[in-house]
């Protein structure tokens, strides 16, 4: 099961890594842009304040026959503490967990994973590119905003987990054994006083690994461009409430796995989702939940790639983070 993806790098709704998008801080006030519920967007914290954040990524796998025991569902958590340095540079770290869990007869994993740190830049182009200034109007707003994010895992979970008959699976491991890196690239724009578009981009890049056993695995290359829709569609400024509709679109292109230096079947390929959600902002305190399903597949030997990315019944994705 290739779900092993640094989930923990790129959660960014406003500021995901992969499984997948930093947190939601996404709107400047009541009537500031929106944000997505799991791309990214281009928002960076405010000098001196810390965002505490906490998401849940949860996917229902499809089941076949061939596959008993199939994959049932894995649970991706996270907790995450960022801090504005000053107006233009944030960072953030997070602390995943993962949960792997197979119908009756499986082999299930769960524990804490890779923690992994990251740093995002963010500027802004108003006759010329500029870094995010340190205070900034509702008109400066509506200019195109975007952010550069460099990240990596660190290897602090067990990457030689043992299932409970004693073999490791590199999908099922608590650790990558070596860093992984990623970078990504968002874009945002208010098109209008309450509809905010959202880009982003990013790849994420493995190291092989020797395991335990003396297996060797090198995750494939993770691409992603995604484009997110956020529409204000309710204020109510004295109770300091915001809700936003979201609809996202979402590219994910997975290179082949390489076990022990040849390319693994049933690994890599290209998924589409769409992602229906929300977003609710409540004075320093932000929510979202997201509806997430493949529309389009891809996969390379797509008949062995139960429990894999595409292979999903659908995603549930809840987030909630504080400025504080």
């Amino acid at each position: 099961m290739r779900f092993a993806s640094a989930f923990a790098l790129f959660l960014f709704s406003a500021p995901a890594l992969a499984h997948h998008g930093v947190a939601g801080v996404g709107a400047a006030g009541l009537n500031g842009p929106g944000a997505p519920v799991e791309s990214g967007a281009s928002t960076v914290l405010p000098e001196g304040k810390m965002l505490a954040y906490f998401k849940v990524d949860h996917a229902q796998f499809k089941t076949y026959d061939w596959a008993a025991p199939n994959a049932k569902y894995a649970r991706f958590t996270m907790l995450g503490l960022g801090y504005g340095v000053n107006s233009w540079f944030s960072a953030y770290a997070f602390v995943p967990h993962h949960a792997k869990i197979e119908e009756a007869g499986g082999l299930d994993s769960r524990g804490v994973a890779d923690v992994s740190v990251m740093g995002q830049i963010g500027f802004k182009y108003d006759r010329g590119f500029h870094l995010v200034p340190q205070n900034e109007s509702l008109d400066d707003l509506e200019d195109w905003h975007f952010s550069l994010l460099l990240g990596s895992t660190l290897p602090t979970g067990n990457a030689d987990f043992r299932l409970a008959d004693g073999s490791i699976d590199p999908g099922k491991s608590h650790g990558f054994g070596k860093p992984a890196y990623t970078l990504g690239l968002t874009a945002t724009k208010p098109l209008t006083d309450k509809l905010t578009v959202s880009f982003d981009s990013s790849m994420l890049r493995f190291q092989q690994y020797t395991y335990a056993d003396g297996q060797q695995m090198r995750f494939g290359a993770e691409n992603r461009f995604n484009t997110a829709f956020s529409y204000r569609a309710f204020t109510d400024a004295e109770a300091m409430f915001r809700f936003d509709p979201v609809v996202e679109l979402q590219y994910l292109n997975l290179g082949r796995d390489t076990e022990n230096g040849v390319g693994a079947t049933g690994t890599g390929g290209s998924v589409i989702y769409t992602l229906l959600g929300g977003r609710a902002y409540w004075r320093s305190m932000s929510f979202a939940l997201g509806y997430k399903v493949p529309v389009w597949t891809k996969l390379n030997e797509a008949d062995q790639q139960q429990g894999a990315e595409g292979k999903e019944k659908y995603r549930l994705i809840f987030s909630a983070s504080q400025l504080f």
